[in-house]
């Protein structure tokens, strides 16, 4: 354990692996006693989420009145839009892929009365219809307090288009959005400064709260799940980094950091202030940033969705295991078209894998049985939730580089820099010429 001025010369990163070991230790050792840091874990986390709704109308009108134009809104939307729609679908191909060769869930009899089902969560997926209405709010000031992040974003570009259209009068406005995203880029910044004790905190709870023991019963599918994500980072954005000639080490310093909190945390809006912060020192215009990867935590959940295609293939081969009721390929795949609608827009609730799957697999499969295997599956969501949420802030990530790389974008000594002849971005312009977050 480094000393006290030793400890303020580490890197965050290192200050923060230091803090995952202290916290694994005290969940293994004393369990009971790291349970009660919870409270840590929560601060910390309420801290995070507190920079969010003000981070993104900030930037979102900054970027949305700087650019001037309902046509380059719409452009960057309608791509965005393609890029999560293609990389989903591989998420969901590879998952299925990689349950059926496992086969994680034969062997497993489901039993009823064995299983507590009461924590299970009741809530439903929305329908397409729902999910459009949903996107607009009744209240700016509900949906900042509430966290809803698709709908800061669509009342944000909204005022960003307003603003644009209402010229010099709303120029002390605009001005006033970019002050308040970099206020909230340093407020990321000193909460960060407490990341080791947050993180340390959240793994003491988690190890302390589930166990390892836990882990035994379901191992097949822990590991299955992580083997497919690393399969799919390697190959689906490998693919991508290629594509767009991605420069490797300036990207993983930008996300390094993002991503174990995400992983940690099992919150992929902890993670969303500080990643937004690095893409754009990456380069990566505002206007940008503060579009896509918002809309992308209800649309691009890459981790989540190979979860789902791999969870729900697991019930149904232990259904089978305990019914003999075989669940074909086609049954398989028209679970997966299924699952490519009811795994939108669901970022906003609590456990919202767990909700989606117990919804869209009760479709194909017995309800009672399906309970019962989510139930099952419960016991382990946290770790595996783990896994799925640092994907999702990968993938999101990645994102903002290639709808900026389609509109344009050329690397320069492993930064973004914009077409010549296009005028600089507002938010852009400060943080690119930056190094990524101060270590320490």
């Amino acid at each position: 354990m480094p000393g006290p001025r030793r400890w303020w010369h580490l890197s965050l990163t290192q200050q923060i692996i230091v803090g995952l070991v202290v916290g694994t230790i005290l969940g293994v050792v004393v369990p009971a006693w790291a349970i009660e840091l919870k409270f840590l874990r929560e601060i910390f986390l309420n801290l995070i989420k507190s920079i969010i709704a003000p981070l993104i109308f900030g930037a979102v009108v900054a970027g949305i009145a700087g650019s001037g134009s309902l046509k380059a809104v719409g452009r960057i939307g309608a791509k965005s839009l393609v890029y999560f729609e293609i990389v989903t679908t591989l998420a969901l191909a590879i998952g299925l892929a990689v349950v059926n060769l496992v086969q994680p869930g034969q062997g497993l009899i489901l039993q009823a009365d064995a299983t507590d089902t009461t924590a299970l969560p009741v809530a439903k997926p929305k329908t397409p219809i729902e999910i459009l209405v949903h996107v607009f709010p009744a209240s700016i000031i509900k949906s900042m307090a509430e966290g809803d992040i698709l709908q800061i974003v669509a009342f944000s570009t909204i005022f960003g288009l307003a603003a644009a259209a209402a010229g010099e009068r709303a120029r002390p406005i605009v001005q006033w959005c970019e002050s308040l995203s970099q206020v909230m880029f340093r407020f990321t910044e000193l909460i960060m400064r407490f990341a080791p004790i947050g993180i340390g905190a959240a793994m003491a709870y988690s190890i302390g709260h589930q166990g390892l023991g836990v882990l035994v019963n379901l191992g097949a599918l822990v590991l299955s799940l992580y083997g497919a994500l690393a399969i799919f980072v390697v190959v689906v954005f490998g693919a991508v980094a290629l594509l767009i000639r991605l420069p490797l080490r300036p990207f993983i310093e930008a996300v390094r950091e993002p991503f174990m909190l995400a992983f940690v945390t099992t919150s992929s809006e902890s993670a969303l202030p500080m990643a937004m912060e690095n893409m754009e020192r990456l380069g990566v215009p505002g206007r940008i940033v503060g579009f896509v990867m918002p809309l992308g935590y209800s649309f691009n959940l890459d981790g989540t969705t190979l979860y789902l295609a791999m969870a729900s293939v697991f019930l149904a081969q232990a259904i089978e295991a305990t019914t003999g009721q075989p669940f074909t390929l086609d049954q398989q795949l028209m679970l997966m078209l299924a699952l490519m609608v009811t795994s939108k827009g669901v970022a906003a609730v609590p456990r919202a894998s767990l909700v989606v799957l117990l919804a869209t697999a009760s479709s194909f499969l017995d309800p009672a049985l399906v309970a019962v295997g989510v139930a099952v599956i419960f016991g382990v969501d946290e770790f595996m939730d783990m896994a799925r949420t640092s994907v999702n802030l990968l993938g999101n990530c990645l994102a903002t580089v290639v709808i900026a790389r389609w509109e344009g974008y050329r690397w320069d000594n492993g930064r973004l820099v914009e077409p010549a002849g296009r005028s600089s971005e507002p938010l852009k312009h400060d943080l690119a010429t930056q190094p990524i977050l101060p270590s320490r």
